[in-house]
Parts: C-alpha cells; sequence; structure tokens
C-alpha cells in the first residue's frame, strides 16, 4: 500500500506541475496581450481556459481518491491537503488572467480611440510574473524563505495597484472620452494584484507544507 501511495503522490505532482505551467504561459500571454493590445492572443487565453478547469477537476478528484483509499497521515497527510489548496489557487489565477485577457479584448475594439495617456503596467507585470514563477520554484523546493520573500513582495503589488487607480481615476476627469479605457485599465490592475494576493496564498500553503504551521496571519522564517 505504500508503495502504491507513494506512486500516486509522484503522478499528482506532475498534473501539478502541469497545471502550474499552464496557468504561468496563461498569465504570460495575458498581460503580452494587454500591451499589444493582441485581441488573437488575448482569444487564445480565453479559449484555453476549459482545459486548465478540467486539470483542476481532475487533481482534485485524484487528491480526494488518494485521501480516502490510503488514509495518509503526518507528511502525506499534509501534502494532500497542501495541493487541494494550491491546486484551487492555480485554478483562479488562471480565471485571472481570463479576465485581463477580456478586457484587453476590449482594448482591441476600440483601437480607433486615441488614448493620449495610455496606462502603463510595466512595473506591475514583472513584479507579479517574478513572485508567480518563484512562488512556484518555492513550491518544488519547498523552501520557506523564498516563499516568505515573495510574501514580502506582494505588499509592493498592492501598492502599485493604488497608484495606477488613482491615476487612471484622475485621467478619466482629464479625458473623459476615453473613460471607458481607463475603467478596463483598473480592473486589468485589480486583476494583477489578486494574482499577487493567490500568489501569496500559494507560498502560505509551501509554509504550511514543509513546517507545518498556518501563517494566513503571520510570516513565518524557515528554522536554521
Amino acid at each position: 500500500m505504500r508503495e502504491q501511495l507513494e506512486k500516486e503522490i509522484v503522478r499528482l505532482k506532475r498534473m501539478v506541475s502541469s497545471l502550474a505551467s499552464a496557468v504561468e504561459t496563461a498569465v504570460q500571454q495575458a498581460v503580452a496581450a494587454a500591451a499589444g493590445p493582441n485581441s488573437e492572443m488575448a482569444a487564445a487565453v480565453i479559449a484555453r481556459d476549459d482545459a486548465i478547469d478540467r486539470t483542476e477537476i481532475t487533481i482534485e478528484e485524484e487528491c480526494l481518491k488518494i485521501l480516502a483509499l490510503h488514509q495518509p497521515v503526518a507528511g502525506d497527510l499534509r501534502y494532500i491537503i497542501t495541493i487541494l489548496k494550491v491546486n484551487g489557487e492555480l485554478e483562479r489565477i488562471g480565471d485571472l488572467a481570463v479576465n485581463i485577457a477580456r478586457h484587453t479584448l476590449d482594448f482591441a475594439n476600440r483601437r480607433h480611440e486615441e488614448v493620449p495617456e495610455p496606462v502603463d503596467f510595466t512595473e506591475m507585470v514583472q513584479l507579479v510574473r517574478q513572485m508567480l514563477k518563484r512562488a512556484l520554484d518555492a513550491l518544488v523546493s519547498r523552501n520557506c524563505l523564498d516563499a516568505n520573500e515573495v510574501m514580502r513582495m506582494d505588499g509592493e503589488v498592492d501598492v502599485i495597484n493604488r497608484r495606477v487607480i488613482d491615476r487612471a481615476m484622475e485621467l478619466i476627469g482629464k479625458y473623459p472620452q476615453n473613460a471607458a479605457y481607463y475603467v478596463d485599465a483598473m480592473f486589468i490592475s485589480r486583476h494583477l494584484e489578486r494574482i499577487g494576493d493567490c500568489t501569496t496564498n500559494i507560498c502560505e500553503d509551501v509554509i504550511y507544507l514543509e513546517l507545518g504551521k498556518i501563517v494566513r496571519h503571520s510570516r513565518v522564517e524557515e528554522p536554521e
């Protein structure tokens, strides 16, 4: 039974790795499409969301099957619980990438509009993408120090999001004819900020996996 459990956990790791890769690609393409705007790339992100949803459901079913058949304890139980939680966060990140892509399509449909002062998402996009990559690496390596560092970065994303929204609201007053563009920009900023939040949640799960501690309202450093 132990050997079979180990085989199923290895299979589960591969499935989660595949989902994480698909979600990371979705985020990268969604933000690249928004920078264009590139309607074809945005539409591709939306079209692939069903595959991400199906994988998320499959992983959840596998976790529940392992819990029912093997009744794992200690580290194995903690791993399955962690994967269930990370699985949900990855699916939510995929949904947020789709939301960004949908607002990008709105951008593309209004190409005839002259936007005198476009919103610059460069700093926020770079930070969020870095957070996501480092969080997924921390999950693989079970590195609590890296996870904590990513969580600290989330505060920077929050500050940038507030700055972008304030600027967009200011520009709506200045250029009311471009209000629809700036509203879409605020939504994109908010979705990027939420991706940062989900990434932080993944890092909290990494710390739970490695240390067995819930740090939802605090930060825990890896012991020496």
